[in-house]
């Protein structure tokens, strides 16, 4: 089966070509995302790949299914990008990659914490100029604290294990599931209104939904305890990006660690250190010394690649093959019927 695979970069043609020596179909590489204006790059392939920031709305799907697209495989694990009700108007399924490698994203966490709170990132930077002074380097250990985790999935419930019983801290948790295992290591279940109001870091790991869209806004850090850390290596715009900002200048918010932002399509993934970027409210949050920022780089390990790249492949080669999809996204009014 031809394959169209959008915004790859090195790593992805090294693992997905690894992986296709199995299943031999016919992969067709390109740099460029997938939106209204690239959708036509598709042409003759009844298989497309993308991943996070590609744009699969109406006007793509209606054109992806003009060209004879029959299945779009996503290489992530999130689909909020993704118009469901229109693949299933135009008959394509959708399919995804729902855990590649929880620990990979969940170790980077705690490594992003680690960082920013021990100020590892500041020490780098001044040692490479010769700068030894420990003059404001001063951490707070993570032992005793009170850490909230919002959604014990597979990644949640790894950050959240690894802080209760790895580092010795108090830990709640939000959930509409609770995990009975993190219970009996001693997790306590709240609401988030009640998890930020109690602890000194919050870690988000929950889906991108219309209800948690800006979950972090300026209602919550209003009501959240004083110096709060705000961990995020989940979906960018669980975070209202200015509200966050208000309250770094405010010092209300203690310190802030992101791996993805919400406006991140067209920005991260790319080499942009020759460009002007536009976007004030990313360069606003880069300012501050208290925030660490990453290119959405949690997952980017040599395990969690080959396990992308090889249910990704499997899911394609099922289709072909017209067996049932193990992996497939359906919309909410087919998935009721």
């Amino acid at each position: 089966m031809r394959v169209t695979i959008f915004g790859t970069r090195t790593y992805d043609r090294q693992f997905l070509t690894a992986a296709n020596a199995a299943h031999g179909h016919d992969l067709s590489f390109l740099e460029t995302g997938l939106d209204s204006a690239t959708a036509s790059l598709a042409a003759g392939s009844e298989a497309v790949c993308a991943f996070v920031n590609d744009s699969l709305d109406a006007d793509v799907m209606e054109k992806l299914a003009g060209l004879g697209t029959r299945i779009v495989a996503l290489r992530c694990a999130g689909y909020n990008n993704v118009d469901l009700d229109a693949a299933a108007r135009f008959g394509i399924a959708i399919t995804r990659v729902p855990a590649y490698s929880p620990h990979a994203v969940a170790e980077f966490t705690i490594g992003l914490l680690l960082a920013l709170d021990r100020k590892i990132h500041r020490a780098w930077s001044r040692v490479r100029e010769n700068n030894y002074s420990l003059d404001g380097l001063v951490g707070r250990n993570l032992h005793g604290r009170v850490m909230g985790v919002v959604g014990t999935g597979q990644i949640g419930a790894l950050v959240a294990r690894t802080l209760r019983a790895g580092f010795g801290c108090d830990v709640l948790a939000s959930d509409p599931f609770p995990d009975p295992e993190l219970e009996r290591l001693g997790v306590r279940y709240v609401e988030v209104d009640t998890l930020l109001r109690e602890v000194d870091v919050v870690s988000l790991h929950c889906p991108l939904t219309p209800g948690t869209r800006h979950m972090i806004n300026a209602a919550t850090l209003a009501e959240a305890r004083q110096g709060l850390v705000v961990i995020n290596t989940s979906r960018g715009a669980l975070i209202d990006t200015k509200a966050l900002i208000d309250a770094l200048k405010t010092r209300s918010v203690g310190g802030v660690a992101l791996d993805v932002y919400e406006q991140e399509a067209g920005i991260f993934f790319d080499d942009l250190s020759n460009e002007i970027i536009d976007d004030d409210l990313l360069q606003r949050l880069l300012t501050f010394p208290n925030v660490l920022v990453t290119g959405h780089q949690a997952f980017l390990t040599e395990e969690a690649l080959g396990a992308i790249a090889e249910t990704t492949l499997n899911s394609l080669s099922d289709f072909e093959k017209g067996l049932p999809l193990a992996h497939e996204v359906v919309a909410a009014a087919r998935a009721g019927a």
